[in-house]
């Protein structure tokens, strides 16, 4: 899947069923679905889904938090916008 089909694909009422935990999360988290996106995140233990927990706690506003899981991802706390490290995020997790 391509970042365009995964941004098409959310104008339906449901994720794509291909999709694995973390781009699940983040598909929730662009319907604004912060709660959903957080349980599929966290059903998945793999660095993918880390990435994807630490931005929501981000964007929660939940620094420490977010800070556990950007280790567990082994990533770096971002200094860019939410919506760039979602773009960021979603690319890079399309392409593996």
């Amino acid at each position: 899947m391509t970042f365009d089909d995964f941004r098409e694909s959310l104008q339906r009422d449901g994720p794509p069923r291909a999709l694995d935990h973390a781009l699940t999360a983040l598909w929730w988290d662009a319907k604004g679905d912060w709660k959903t996106a957080h349980e599929s995140a966290q059903q998945d233990e793999s660095p993918r889904a880390a990435w994807v927990h630490a931005y929501l706690h981000r964007k929660e506003g939940d620094s420490s938090n977010a800070s556990y899981w950007y280790g567990r991802a082994g990533k770096e706390p971002p200094q860019s916008s939410l919506e760039h490290e979602w773009r960021e995020i979603s690319k890079a997790l399309l392409a593996e």
